[in-house]
């Protein structure tokens, strides 16, 4: 059935992917930004509509489209690898043919063959520049690899069997001019080492609590300490599908509801009907027989990006998001998507030394945003999964779905996880850092004027943290009961005084 995409205006045109969308009826998630031609001389923002001007019009042909969306709009990978699934080869050959030198041909012949894995019958072109695919005022590109057949630079940012893109926006410049890798070391660098070593600690810790209580849990100390020192140890090891599931075996010990490793049927999130146990998805994951595809396509991918300059925290979006979405595992898989983030933070050299960014405490304090940046990505591909409900409440994917979760748009997700990392370097860490230099300069304090233990210094400035300043009665009347009020009166005046914002 030919889906009708609503206008921005009632007398617009369709341009570029939305035209391509219209005509050949594609079965795939809209795009963020969509474009069409106005009346009016005049270019404007409605939603998600680029509205252009008459004179922008491209001629309604399917080169003409394609190359306006390539111009203006970007590559959206799924969208033009179900519209080559449609085509005939002879469409991209008359195309070529036409143009045998034009820039614009050559890309799309590239992304055809690239898309398809597949030749058509043209040869090689022998003489003329090399043109660059990714048009890097609208997106980000990769690392240039030269295709001689199409006379094409390849920088798209993966592989052909997994390359999210992320659109270049003033939000996302406006994060990374600010040098929050470079601002992070700085901070680094003025604080003594002791500090980092219990500020690492601290968060570590802050990190793996927030992580499981993101998912629902509460699990004992041991399990937290465990996580956190995984969290501590991020960027270390190789990243390979046998690391991800030696991460798995660590945040599910108990295995015995829960198969390791790579899922062998259906998964979804959601909720259960509650007569019936019926599936409510909110998310549905890639099929079984997709997995091992998608997860070696987001490796291979990986380690495509990490050896150039690609920017850290879109590379760590782009694989971690990518991660979640696949849901290879049964269980366990929130929690290494957000070890994911950590690891190419680290691996990367984003985050100084053996420093860990809280993410996860700074998505628990923004859960609500977090969950709508999931669901940009899981509400619109719930129309394009046909399923029908399996064993155990499960669900049976009957389409093929592997391309939903390779080619996808993670700007949602990149800004998201930028604020996040913003958040951390100007607010999460200074306080962290200023804190301890609190309760050093407090503990020394009263250290030098009442002879007691390390340990229980700590504990008396516990309780003054739990009463805003004041001993409680409790802790007067037991734990320091051997206090004298002045004591207690100087030690409440010392608080006030090093733990005041003024």
């Amino acid at each position: 059935m030919l889906r009708t995409i609503l206008l921005p205006e009632p007398n617009a045109k369709y341009a570029g992917y939305a035209a391509l969308i219209q005509a050949y009826d594609l079965q795939v998630p809209l795009p963020d930004n969509l474009s069409a031609i106005g009346e009016k001389h005049k270019l404007y923002k409605k939603g998600r509509w680029q509205v252009f001007t008459p004179r922008h019009e491209p001629d309604d042909t399917l080169f003409g489209h394609l190359v306006f969306a390539l111009r203006y709009e970007g590559i959206e990978l799924a969208v033009l690898k179900s519209l080559f699934t449609q085509i005939d080869a002879g469409e991209i050959i008359r195309i070529v043919k036409n143009e045998p030198t034009g820039a614009y041909s050559r890309r799309i012949w590239f992304l055809y063959e690239w898309l398809l894995d597949e030749m058509v019958d043209l040869p090689n072109i022998e003489l003329g520049n090399f043109v660059f695919l990714v048009n890097e005022k609208l997106q980000y590109a990769g690392p240039a690899n030269r295709s001689r057949r199409h006379r094409v630079n390849n920088d798209l940012p993966g592989r052909r069997g997994f390359c999210p893109m992320v659109r270049r926006t003033e939000t996302l410049e406006r994060y990374i001019v600010q040098d929050l890798s470079r601002k992070a070391e700085e901070n680094v660098g003025k604080t003594r080492v002791d500090l980092i070593n219990r500020a690492a600690a601290f968060l570590e810790l802050k990190d793996s609590k927030a992580s499981f209580e993101i998912e629902g849990e509460s699990p004992p100390q041991q399990r937290l300490t465990r996580w956190a020192r995984v969290i501590g140890d991020a960027g270390k090891a190789v990243l390979t599908l046998d690391e991800l599931e030696r991460l798995q075996s660590i945040v599910i010990q108990d295995d015995r509801f829960t198969m390791p490793g790579l899922r062998n049927q259906g998964g979804f999130v959601g909720e259960h009907d509650r007569v019936t146990q019926m599936p409510i998805p909110d998310h549905i994951s890639a099929r079984p027989e997709d997995l091992l595809a998608l997860s070696n396509g987001m490796l291979e991918s990986y380690e495509l990006l990490k050896q150039t300059d690609f920017e850290p925290v879109l590379m760590a979006a782009m694989i971690a998001f990518g991660f979640v979405f696949i849901h290879p595992f049964e269980d366990g898989n929130g929690r290494i998507h957000r070890y994911l983030i950590h690891h190419i933070l680290a691996e990367t050299g984003f985050v100084p030394g053996r420093l860990v960014f809280p993410i996860s405490a700074v998505i628990q304090d923004r859960i609500e945003e977090y969950r709508q940046v999931l669901e940009a990505f899981s509400k619109p591909r719930l129309d394009f999964i046909e399923w029908h409900p399996a064993p155990e409440g499960n669900v049976h994917v009957t389409n093929e779905t592997i391309d939903l979760y390779r080619y996808f748009d993670a700007t949602q997700q990149a800004e998201f996880l930028y604020s996040c990392v913003e958040t951390t370097v100007n607010e999460t860490l200074p306080a962290e850092i200023k804190y301890l230099e609190r309760h050093d300069k407090l503990a020394s304090t009263i250290s030098s004027f009442i002879d007691m233990p390390n340990a229980k210094v700590n504990l008396l400035i516990y309780f003054l943290e739990q009463g805003q300043g004041k001993l409680s009665k409790r802790a007067r009347s037991k734990e320091f009961a051997r206090l004298t009020e002045e004591e207690c009166r100087v030690v409440e005046d010392r608080y006030a005084e090093i733990f005041s914002d003024d």
